[in-house]
């Protein structure tokens, strides 16, 4: 499979481990960046494009279930595969609850654990294959297409930036849920600061302004949290 462009968060607090499964990712041709704890995997994750990611659950700052919670808050697509000694069935079951694609226990296959992450990326590449418009979004009566830029309603055409374009694409994933604001300063700008804080509050606004023809969406800001795309029905 095409795997030249297929990056790997490996969030694994064991050295010994984690360093014998990067060397093998890598020479396999998937470039691995191994993180020893939870807290600095999602900070990693935050700043960079991952295709795959491989967490074990037992980490010091911040354990695997809660690092996968996080990740699905920013990123609802990314593949994610469970890599733990934690066994029971009520584990498990609560791994793919909250959005895990596989769940694979120690001691284990390096060789099973690949085949298992290329079966993973094979279904997910088929789906975005089958399904190329998936950057087209309905918002209320406007269409908004991220491809092109552009943010339309009854034949008239509003031309989006590209930080506009990536700013409504991360509301319109999560419409009607909170966006964390230094999620979506991450995402977008790689960075939280407070310079980049008062950018984003700007293409706010200017979004907002761009929604206004149709009343039934909203763009909230969440005092001390972000930011909400009410798409009421």
């Amino acid at each position: 499979m095409e795997n030249n462009k297929i990056k790997v968060l490996l969030a694994e607090d064991d050295p010994n481990l984690g360093s014998l499964l990067k060397t093998y990712l890598d020479a396999k041709g998937f470039p691995t960046q191994l993180c020893t704890n939870g807290q600095i995997a999602f900070d990693v994750f935050k700043t960079n494009d991952f295709n795959f990611c491989i967490v074990d659950v037992m980490m010091p700052v911040k354990d695997g279930f809660s690092l996968v919670k996080d990740i699905r808050k920013l990123d609802k697509k990314v593949p994610i595969m469970f890599l733990t000694a934690k066994n029971m069935q009520e584990d498990k079951l609560k791994g793919f609850q909250i959005g895990a694609d596989d769940y694979i226990t120690k001691p284990f296959s390096m060789e099973e654990l690949l085949m298992r992450m290329e079966a993973i990326l094979r279904r997910t590449q088929d789906a975005e294959k089958q399904n190329p418009i998936d950057n087209f979004y309905t918002v209320g009566k406007y269409s908004f297409d991220y491809n092109r830029q552009i943010l339309s309603i009854e034949g008239k055409e509003q031309k989006l930036t590209s930080k506009e374009s990536e700013l409504l694409m991360v509301l319109c994933k999560s419409a009607n849920e909170v966006v964390d604001r230094s999620v979506a300063l991450n995402k977008i700008w790689k960075d939280d600061s407070y310079f980049n804080a008062r950018s984003m509050d700007v293409y706010i606004t200017k979004l907002r302004k761009y929604l206004k023809e149709d009343p039934k969406i909203e763009l909230l800001n969440v005092h001390g949290v972000g930011f909400k795309l009410i798409m009421n029905s």
